[in-house]
């Protein structure tokens, strides 16, 4: 069963970008797992699996590189009008999304994001702009679900070793029932934030669009930032605009790496 891939990604954040509106191909988590490694497969942070919609233009499925389903990714988003050549409506598992070209890159009209306890989910019910919970010497996080669920901590500069360790920490406490993906942020100017993220199921990532949404949502509710705000994650610079009650638009760089053909029988 030979099929067609395409390596891209956003900001180093990578992905293998199946096209499967023709020829579907049955993913499992054994599976994506498969082709997302780095030694014995072809290597990605995330599987995406692009297929028919009767929503939308196309329907994106997201595998973290340990396997499991999830429902949104920024930096993929912005892939999929470059890998389809054009403007794009996508039906993800975190309702639908508007993507369109833009030089170097797209823009992202992510929605709007939710700071109910219950829709990021936690636990238990609590404030979720400040919320009065602690890890080590992190405390006092922010909460916010932009289609997948995010925990924000304002704090100094952070080794990327520390934001491991803490990171794997705090994405499996059972505050969080189904997770978390985890963001370090150092505010630089109500413009301006430098952000870590500890993905779920993925770890450390060069990149994360809907943390940076997630993060400068957080900080614009704060008072802390007033968008538009320029998000400085490791892999580069995402643009994110928020005002509250609408939607968060998320701009950035996509790239196309190459195209590859594998044998999906052997994953």
């Amino acid at each position: 069963m030979n099929g067609r891939f395409s390596k891209m990604h956003g900001l180093g954040n990578d992905f293998v970008v199946i096209d499967a509106r023709e020829a579907p191909l049955p993913m499992s988590a054994g599976r994506a797992q498969a082709i997302a490694d780095r030694h014995a497969g072809i290597g990605c942070d995330q599987l995406i699996l692009i297929e028919p919609s009767e929503a939308a233009d196309v329907r994106m499925r997201i595998f973290n590189a340990d396997g499991s389903e999830v429902e949104a990714c920024g930096n993929a988003t912005r892939c999929i009008p470059l890998f389809l050549g054009r403007d794009v409506l996508i039906e993800t598992k975190a309702g639908l999304l508007n993507a369109r070209l833009a030089e170097g890159g797209a823009v992202v009209d992510m929605g709007q994001p939710h700071f109910e306890w219950d829709r990021i989910p936690l636990a238990y019910a609590m404030d979720t702009l400040t919320m009065p919970v602690g890890w080590e010497h992190l405390d006092a996080p922010s909460a916010v679900n932009i289609g997948n669920p995010h925990v924000i901590f304002f704090g100094g500069a952070m080794t990327l070793d520390e934001a491991a360790r803490l990171g794997a920490m705090v994405e499996t406490d059972p505050l969080f029932p189904e997770r978390v993906n985890v963001n370090f942020a150092q505010i630089l100017s109500p413009s301006h934030i430098r952000l870590i993220v500890w993905e779920r199921g993925a770890g450390l990532t060069r990149a994360c669009g809907t943390g940076a949404c997630a993060t400068a949502g957080a900080a614009i509710r704060r008072g802390l930032a007033k968008g538009p705000v320029t998000v400085s994650l490791p892999g580069g610079d995402l643009i994110i605009d928020w005002t509250q009650g609408g939607s968060i638009l998320m701009t950035g760089p996509a790239t196309h790496v190459f195209d590859g053909e594998a044998d999906w029988e052997r994953f």
